[in-house]
């Protein structure tokens, strides 16, 4: 479903995604670890099509996406979340989650306006709030919500859009214990035909999560296996007790 060929980016004379290659099948859940400097969120920005690769190539379901602007990916079936929360302060729940919805249904000319009624959108800002624990707070203003609550929203934004891949940035970044168990539960109830290549720091909930493990350091893929492979990897170990300079 998502296969990245030979992906490479450089700023400069530094080199921060260097040759990486992925192949996750349909339904696949495969978690990207790594230390800090990794080029782990540069991977994201390329696979969104937010950043342009030096060379290499990005397909989704057969077809290239490489040259694809990040609408255009969208539109195809590639959803994202974001490590920092990117929302509508000003506006409800219901209202953001309305938002994406009426883009991915092709409404957004008429925005909020026209389509906040719209049986069908209704339907889907509805599901996607209950598959996220945010159904009783579609009326709150996001300004009001906890950070926790702001996590959740964001993942279902990328859900609204109805997605063939998500991609999911550090999903319980800055969250307590039990929002992090939260995650788990919600992670474990997306549709098991949709592929989640996920970035995380918790390495609980990726070997909780994942079907499948990718590392990353300096750029590279150093490493793939099962949770069970990479619990027993020498390397993958060396690389977390700090024994690899995590610094690039």
């Amino acid at each position: 479903m998502l296969k990245v060929a030979n992906l490479c980016k450089s700023f400069g004379s530094l080199v921060v995604t260097d040759d990486v290659s992925l192949h996750l099948e349909k339904g696949e859940r495969r978690v990207v670890l790594g230390p800090n400097g990794a080029g782990k969120t540069t991977l994201f920005n390329l696979l969104a099509g937010e950043i342009a690769p030096s060379s290499g190539d990005v397909f989704i379901d057969g077809k290239s996406i490489t040259s694809l602007p990040v609408e255009a990916r969208a539109h195809i079936g590639l959803s994202r979340s974001y490590q920092k929360n990117n929302l509508f302060e000003g506006l409800t729940i219901g209202e953001n989650l309305s938002l994406a919805a009426a883009v991915a249904m092709g409404l957004s000319g008429s925005l909020l306006r026209d389509t906040h009624n719209d049986p069908e959108l209704r339907k889907v800002v509805t599901d996607v709030a209950a598959q996220v624990g945010l159904k009783d707070m579609l009326e709150m203003q996001v300004a009001n919500v906890s950070y926790g609550n702001r996590r959740q929203l964001e993942v279902g934004l990328a859900l609204a859009n109805g997605p063939k891949v998500l991609l999911m940035d550090e999903p319980t970044s800055g969250v307590g214990p039990s929002m992090i168990s939260a995650f788990h539960g919600l992670l474990k109830t997306l549709p098991r035909e949709l592929t989640v290549l996920i970035i995380e720091h918790d390495m609980d909930l990726a070997f909780d999560v994942a079907d499948s493990i990718t590392v990353l350091n300096y750029g590279k893929v150093v490493f793939e296996g099962t949770p069970d492979e990479t619990r027993a990897s020498s390397l993958v170990s060396e690389i977390y007790l700090g024994d690899w300079d995590d610094d690039a």
